[in-house]
């Protein structure tokens, strides 16, 4: 069976074979994908980001997602994110950059896969990119916190 890509290549994909693709992915899938929130990065050395940096050997993904914390409250004010993979993993990145906003950290540890692949409606084949921005936002959180304990003068994180 040929790829879409290679079909492509060899010109047997005619444009309304191409246009029954979106099919294939939940409509939120395709809003997320077409019109990714909070695309970008920001300063990874400034102590009020945390930056969280995670791959899957599996299939290749990788995703950055970094929060901007408000210090004095501990409130996720803002976050971006740069995943290089499928349409699922940058849908699940950009839900995940939606979700954490406004939350604090202790809040946004909760968040798990499950429900960025509910909200998503992914197919148990691409469960991984919702396990990667859950990883994210875990590894940005940790990033952030071990960022204060150094800036605090403490080891402990």
């Amino acid at each position: 069976m040929l790829t879409l890509a290679s079909k492509r290549l060899l010109g047997q994909v005619t444009p309304r074979s191409a246009l029954i693709l979106p099919r294939f992915y939940h409509e939120n899938v395709i809003d997320h994908f077409n019109n990714p929130r909070n695309v970008g990065s920001f300063d990874k050395s400034d102590p009020t980001v945390g930056t969280g940096l995670v791959g899957a050997p599996a299939c290749g993904d990788v995703m950055k997602l970094q929060i901007k914390v408000d210090e004095k409250t501990g409130e996720i004010v803002d976050a971006r994110f740069k995943t290089f993979g499928c349409g699922s993993a940058i849908a699940s990145s950009s839900v995940a950059t939606e979700w954490v906003k406004g939350k604090h950290m202790e809040e946004v540890l909760s968040i798990k896969n499950t429900e960025i692949a509910k909200h998503l409606s992914l197919p148990p084949v691409k469960l991984h990119c919702s396990m990667l921005a859950e990883d994210a936002i875990k590894a940005a959180v940790k990033d952030y916190q071990t960022k204060r304990a150094k800036a605090n003068g403490s080891s402990d994180v």
